[in-house]
């Protein structure tokens, strides 16, 4: 996750635990009632949005196993309305559960209209599976799944009659500010022909009971962090990856290793490269064979590459130019190739005055999504205040249902599925390699 944490401070008193297609939010509909489960670091970000929101929704269920969770929640809820009221005491106190089968009871009585689902990721499919018959909209965080068994779980019933509920997966980096823009230029760089996405981060950070280290409970790092690029790549490009042809190599046990290993496995993966062509394409002319004009993609992942200058970057090269975003710096650098006019003596480089050059500030988000109807919240969390973003949005397409009962979320389960997908056969891959013990020969 970005260090962005500007205005998202967690504080940690003691508390008790008392166990239409346009995007105008209409102020004199009833709001909206929330549940969440999973109050840790991403349950606390949505919670911090939703506060920002309050108009239009309200949080009335808390439920996490882990009480300090709880207790962090409660402060986030309480330091928000202070921001907005001066006044730190709540005007609507959440019921708190530390068992989801008591909150699953208010869904059956219709107390629940939104379902946050931000639990150790393990945790996401059999929460859905659980939760689908019931008719209300459920936001899951990314990943949706860590497994094939649980992909096909979903799969299977998300056709079956009974699976009443909407479904959003939170993939809060397609919102981010700058890969928003570079996404709305993908037009002037022609047929797209090469992406590539670069994370240069910290280790993952310490969760609960250190579920993030288990390789059952996050499908390793190509699943648990990668599914939000893996996505990027099938928005991006407008297609799907041949999985088939999928390659990868990585490096594992360069972190971590002043923690207790976890029995009986390997690992998690600290840093990788993976490529990944895309579906081919139909030849225009005939002259060159069709694979050799297909769209690739390159995912590098660097989990030990603290301060480096970027953090994120999104690489988008096609037939007319070239798109490069850039995180935390959060600007759009665009560049057109020359023409042959503008280039004419192709025996030397171009000269400089022949390659179009732009660049795009994108730090006022409001502007940069076109949103101008509302004060929108911009504290930062952990993605570049994308998270608010999607929350407008969301919040938008829930009120949509209420007046016209249809829903399409920015982000469909299928989406989400296809990302998982993409990381573990990348992380099939991997395996394979390590395998395979045969050297070399010269």
């Amino acid at each position: 996750m970005p260090p962005n944490t500007r205005g998202f401070h967690v504080i940690n008193p003691i508390v008790n635990i008392n166990n239409g297609d346009d995007v105008v939010i209409p102020e004199d509909d009833a709001k909206i009632h929330c549940a969440i489960i999973g109050c840790g670091m991403m349950g606390q970000e949505h919670i911090s949005y939703i506060m920002s929101y309050s108009q239009h929704i309200q949080i009335d269920f808390l439920c996490d196993p882990h009480e300090p969770s709880l207790a962090k929640a409660l402060s986030v809820m309480r330091k928000f309305q202070q921001e907005k009221s001066s006044s730190t005491i709540l005007s609507h106190e959440p019921t708190t559960f530390t068992n989801e089968d008591d909150l699953l009871r208010r869904a059956a009585l219709n107390q629940i209209d939104l379902l946050v689902i931000a639990s150790p990721n393990h945790l996401h499919t059999p929460t859905l599976l659980r939760w689908a018959k019931h008719d209300l909209t459920i936001l899951v965080e990314k990943p949706v799944a860590v497994n094939k068994e649980q992909i096909s779980q979903l799969r299977q019933l998300s056709q079956h009659p009974e699976w009443n509920a909407r479904i959003w997966v939170a993939m809060e980096y397609r919102f981010i500010p700058a890969i928003a823009k570079l996404i709305s230029l993908l037009p002037t760089v022609g047929e797209i022909k090469m992406v590539t996405i670069r994370e240069n981060r910290y280790p993952f950070l310490h969760k609960i009971n250190g579920w993030n280290r288990n390789l059952a409970n996050t499908g390793d790092s190509l699943v648990e962090k990668c599914c939000h690029f893996f996505d990027l790549f099938r928005l991006i490009t407008g297609q799907e990856a041949k999985l088939s042809k999928v390659r990868a190599i990585a490096q594992r046990g360069l972190n971590y290793e002043t923690e207790e290993p976890v029995p009986d496995q390997q690992p998690i993966i600290d840093s990788a490269f993976v490529t990944l062509p895309f579906k081919k394409v139909s030849s225009h002319d005939g002259a060159i064979d069709d694979r050799w004009k297909n769209t690739i993609g390159c995912l590098e992942l660097c989990m030990y590459a603290e301060g480096s200058r970027h953090q994120e970057e999104v690489i988008v090269t096609g037939t007319k130019g070239r798109l490069e975003a850039y995180l935390p710096e959060n600007k759009v650098y665009m560049y057109q190739r020359p023409s042959h006019k503008t280039w004419n003596d192709r025996s030397v480089p171009p000269p400089v005055d022949s390659i179009g050059r732009h660049v795009f500030d994108c730090t006022n988000v409001k502007e940069v999504h076109g949103i101008d109807d509302c004060d929108l919240p911009t504290h930062g969390g952990y993605h570049y205040s994308s998270t608010g973003v999607e929350w407008y949005y969301l919040l938008s397409e829930l009120r949509k249902h209420k007046r016209t009962g249809t829903f399409k979320p920015q982000v469909s389960l299928e989406d989400g599925i296809r990302a998982v997908e993409i990381g573990l056969k990348a992380t099939s891959a991997i395996v394979n390699n390590l395998d395979d013990d045969d050297d070399d020969e010269d």
